[in-house]
């Protein structure tokens, strides 16, 4: 089990505001995966705190950031401005790669709910040169759908059994995804993973996905056809 501390309080300054962020830098750290919460939740989501922890303790910095300063949170249409967002998480991008700590890591996203539209949009831009592997939880997909044919990074939709209509919106997703991708259901878990275990199960897939695509070396072909 990796070694790893406690966060460092970080701030990010894109667009003319400055961001909150959390960071964790394990020793010999595999890649940095870059979270992108949901509408009205912010850095300091449990749920994303849980899924950083997991993929921590498997060697692998984490940064969970406020997408949105308090004062732009209150304003309920700023939750759901996908492209502002997008270039929130494109911006907090360059600052991780000129951060010291982070600077050498390979990164990865992880977005959930409209997060994952913002982390889709931003894969897509910034492309597999840069951006290794993303990961959705209970994503919206559909809200970034302009974009879908034109991402080229491996990408992972996990999405509860019983949140019918958003895994709907995955399946049709995925279809237009021509990049590697995937679709895993956790069973009997609705929106927010609440069930007993279905949020470790979600968990352990997203980092299985970040140990295959993200670890240096470990890149696979950027193109994968599935039926």
């Amino acid at each position: 089990m990796a070694n790893y501390k406690f966060y460092d309080s970080v701030r990010i300054d894109v667009q003319g505001v400055s961001l909150l962020g959390d960071l964790a830098v394990p020793e010999k750290a595999k890649g940095l995966v870059v979270f992108a919460h949901g509408s009205g939740s912010s850095r300091l989501s449990k749920r994303n705190r849980f899924v950083a922890e997991h993929l921590q303790r498997s060697g692998f910095a984490t940064l969970l950031f406020d997408l949105l300063t308090e004062e732009e949170d209150r304003d309920t249409q700023n939750r759901f401005d996908i492209p502002k967002l997008t270039q929130r998480l494109i911006e907090t991008t360059y600052w991780v790669q000129q951060d010291l700590r982070t600077q050498d890591l390979n990164i990865g996203f992880f977005g959930a709910s409209t997060g994952a539209a913002a982390a889709i949009g931003a894969a897509a831009a910034e492309g597999p040169d840069i951006i290794k592997a993303v990961v959705s939880r209970g994503g919206r997909p559909d809200l970034a759908d302009a974009v879908l044919p034109d991402l080229l990074v491996p990408t992972l939709l996990i999405v509860g059994g019983k949140d019918e209509s958003v895994l709907e919106m995955n399946i049709q997703a995925q279809n237009q995804m021509q990049c590697i991708k995937d679709v895993e259901i956790v069973p009997d878990a609705t929106h927010l993973f609440e069930e007993p275990g279905a949020l470790e199960m979600a968990a352990q897939l997203a980092t299985d996905w970040f140990r295959k695509y993200l670890e240096p070396g470990k890149q696979q072909p950027l193109h994968q056809n599935r039926p």
